[in-house]
């Protein structure tokens, strides 16, 4: 075989593939630059004088606060690991600069730069404010997923796939009952 045959014949196996994903990297290495931007940024998005949590100090309630606190929808989600219906969460349409802080205890997590629309039904999130959660395995569907959980309550806030947009390839599926949304020009 000729050197021409052999590198059409080599360009179309897996391995070309892979080699060729390697090669195209300083592409999405300018797309990790710019999640590290959004991440690093994301104050700008943050309405003046906003009422959330300055750190991630833990915040311990007892299971009788956590009611009081919030509406059953959200005690469902955030203390119980529960799902809203796909679609029902107005949230999942918010299109207005600003953050999503966590419901339980306003810890800012999500900005609006780093939401998309995955066509699922829940609010989806490329990438997170750096420190926002903390991840567990979850096997109540037997296939084991990743759950992700406010680091400051521990609230739990949905699951996190590998079938999101580049630049990360990231999806956090989020209950939108978890959330409150801060829109940049004024307060939730």
């Amino acid at each position: 075989m000729d050197r021409r045959n052999w590198l059409k014949a080599w360009a179309l196996t897996p391995l070309a593939g892979l080699i060729g994903s390697w090669l195209a990297r300083p592409a999405f290495a300018k797309g990790e630059q710019a999640v590290e931007e959004l991440q690093k940024n994301w104050k700008s998005l943050l309405a003046r004088g906003a009422d959330v949590a300055s750190d991630a100090e833990p915040l311990k309630l007892s299971d009788a606060e956590w009611k009081k606190r919030l509406s059953p929808a959200a005690y469902d989600v955030l203390r119980h690991q529960g799902t809203e219906p796909p679609g029902s969460s107005p949230l999942d349409r918010e299109k207005r600069p600003g953050v999503f802080v966590c419901a339980g205890c306003r810890l800012p997590l999500f900005t609006s730069a780093m939401k998309f629309d995955s066509g699922t039904g829940w609010p989806s999130f490329f990438t997170t404010i750096p420190g926002a959660f903390g991840t567990s395995r979850d096997f109540k569907l037997i296939l084991p997923r990743t759950e992700y959980h406010c680091t400051r309550c521990g609230g739990h806030h949905g699951h996190l796939f590998d079938d999101g947009p580049e630049p990360t390839g990231l999806r956090y599926c989020n209950n939108g009952v978890a959330l409150a949304f801060i829109p940049k020009t004024g307060k939730t």
